[in-house]
């Protein structure tokens, strides 16, 4: 069992993969686990699992909450996965035989699923996660969402072969759901520092919608792909008008 690696994860009513995610964990002695308010069987699945120490926090932000994590670890270098990701066998086995080098992050290639059906298109694929770093050289950034990594010029990325299982969205539900979330949080993030109109909503809403199913082919997806393609228009869409409403209050 893997003792100089600790495994952060965030959560929130994740009880769908949860099993799956953590099963896939054994081998590492430490799993640290920030829960932000799951009102489903998350706690109960977290608890159940011995090599699992699980704390409880509001919702911060993403990138805060994740430092957070990191800082209950035991171990300097940490592992970071998301409660829809599985690690596979092949890539926890790479992880556990690395002579780890501080002056480097690892980065993993991640296949994204929609409702268990592996997308090709959309963006989705060639999908590469920085994961695995040294928190004495490190950090998350502070970002509420599309946190990411902070790293020197000195700092090296090296690519595992390994892939990580990313089940993003089992239905059209949880797409608008996280749609919905993601969107107010940039609104909020941006409010006073970016300049938004209606007109600008439209425009990013279109070429989002061009780009995801035209450029990035998300048409060989079948109805996947054009729901995707939508969702990820209506995310552009929306995160401008809430801004635009959140700096023109007047105009509502």
């Amino acid at each position: 069992m893997a003792n100089n690696i600790s495994v952060t994860i965030l959560t929130k009513n994740s009880a769908a993969c949860l099993v799956e995610c953590l099963s896939a964990l054994d081998a590492f002695a430490e799993v640290v686990i920030i829960d932000n308010g799951s009102t489903d069987e998350t706690i109960a699945i977290a608890s159940g699992f011995k090599n699992v120490n699980l704390y409880e926090h509001s919702f911060t932000g993403f990138g805060p909450l994740k430092n957070l994590a990191v800082d209950h670890a035991s171990n300097d270098w940490i592992l970071s996965v998301d409660s829809d990701e599985i690690v596979t066998p092949e890539l926890a086995s790479e992880i556990l035989s690395l002579n780890l080098d501080c002056n480097r992050l690892y980065a993993m290639k991640r296949d994204n699923y929609y409702h268990r059906k592996l997308i090709r298109g959309c963006g989705w694929q060639n999908d590469s996660v920085q994961r695995l770093f040294n928190r004495k050289s490190s950090r998350f950034d502070d970002k509420l969402i599309h946190e990411g990594l902070q790293m020197n010029e000195s700092l090296k990325t090296e690519t595992l072969q390994g892939r990580l299982k990313h089940y993003t969205y089992d239905n059209a539900s949880q797409l608008v759901q996280k749609m919905q979330h993601y969107s107010t949080l940039w609104a909020e993030e941006h409010h006073g520092k970016k300049k938004a109109s209606p007109l600008k909503a439209v425009l990013y809403g279109f070429f989002t919608f061009l780009k995801s199913y035209v450029l990035k082919s998300g048409w060989i997806d079948g109805y996947q792909g054009v729901l995707i393609s939508i969702s990820n228009a209506n995310g552009a869409f929306y995160k401008y008008i809430k801004l635009y409403e959140s700096d023109s209050p007047d105009s509502l």
